[in-house]
């Protein structure tokens, strides 16, 4: 038996990660690969665009605008 706070607040949770893993898997792969590139070499916004396409179809993906 879960208590119902932890209940509502997985939810949103579990939908980022399903939609993070699934919904914007490209985006995701695209931007873990820049990353694995550059790791080496840190730079601010290195990996900028490439993050920036992932967070705008997680947005789109949840349905909110942030």
């Amino acid at each position: 038996m879960t208590p119902t706070g932890t209940i509502q607040t997985t939810k949103p949770l579990k939908r980022l990660a399903v939609h993070a893993t699934t919904t914007c898997a490209e985006q995701a792969s695209a931007y873990g690969k820049c990353i694995l590139a550059t790791y080496t070499d840190v730079r601010r916004d290195i990996c900028k665009e490439e993050f920036d396409k992932f967070g705008r179809c997680l947005h789109e993906a949840m349905k909110r605008k942030w």
